[in-house]
């Protein structure tokens, strides 16, 4: 089992359940920045996306896998400018 020293740019972040929440554009501190692609539309479209290393369960291979389903650790992101 991997842990949150081994996330790299571009690994797909999901969900406990599976579902993509969005790609690793990097770390920052304690957080995992995601890509401005995966930003979703409207007021949230062209914005970097964190999520906390909190909701980290788990490294395998290429993929980072959150313990809170996809659409609950949608709501922790915590957005930033830039």
């Amino acid at each position: 089992m991997a842990g949150f020293e081994d996330i790299r740019e571009h690994m797909e972040v999901i969900g406990a359940d599976g579902v993509h929440v969005g790609t690793v554009d990097g770390i920052e501190g304690d957080r995992i920045k995601l890509t401005k692609k995966d930003s979703g539309m409207g007021s949230h479209e062209g914005h970097h996306h964190y999520i906390s290393r909190g909701l980290v369960a788990d490294v395998e291979g290429d993929k980072v896998r959150l313990s809170a389903n996809a659409d609950v650790a949608v709501t922790f992101e915590e957005e930033g400018q830039g």
